[in-house]
């Protein structure tokens, strides 16, 4: 387990952003500024670690906000930064099958469970999609309804369209709304 929990922030196109590292890689990204974020962090170290210290590390993440900068201006498909995933072995499987769905393209839950081999846990891949700590970087916003709703998003559905349609990705409907393609 880490002693330290590094964390610095960024301003994105969809807002600021916290993102926090251990010494061996990139564990957790929460959507707000520090003063909204960094509680979010707490909570989760708590219920994660035992006795980790938290404190400002901007150097430490550099790597991480130059790749996420890249990405928001079309520069990035794939991050090539070290993760340290903590989860379940359940989770660690569904967020590891995240990483490998392409850019621009999206996924169902129902094909994620079919994936790895647990066809039937469409809900638990549901569970685990909504506690990926790293969003963005292991890429839940890829994963939509089995009808091709984009439902929902730790962010927010308007970041998920956001993401999505950076990336060019053919999106369905929000819930509510009619079909289209998202340019």
């Amino acid at each position: 387990m880490p002693q330290v929990l590094g964390y610095t922030t960024m301003d994105s196109p969809i807002g600021p952003l916290l993102i926090a590292s251990t010494e061996n890689g990139l564990c957790f990204i929460e959507f707000g500024s520090e003063e909204q974020a960094l509680p979010s962090l707490q909570r989760w170290c708590r219920k994660t670690f035992m006795g980790v210290s938290i404190s400002r590390d901007d150097l430490g993440n550099q790597p991480v906000r130059e790749q996420l900068d890249e990405y928001f201006a079309g520069r990035r498909k794939t991050f090539d930064i070290p993760l340290e995933l903590y989860g379940t072995p359940f989770q660690k499987a569904v967020w590891t099958e995240l990483t490998r769905i392409p850019y621009g393209e999206t996924r169902s839950y129902k094909e994620i469970a079919i994936s790895i081999g647990a066809a039937k846990a469409v809900r638990a891949i549901g569970g685990a999609n909504n506690r990926n700590p790293i969003p963005i970087v292991v890429p839940c916003h890829r994963v939509i309804g089995s009808n091709g709703a984009l439902v929902g998003y730790g962010g927010g559905l308007s970041i998920k369209e956001h993401l999505l349609a950076l990336e060019g990705a053919h999106a369905v409907s929000v819930q509510g709304r009619s079909p289209k393609a998202v340019r």
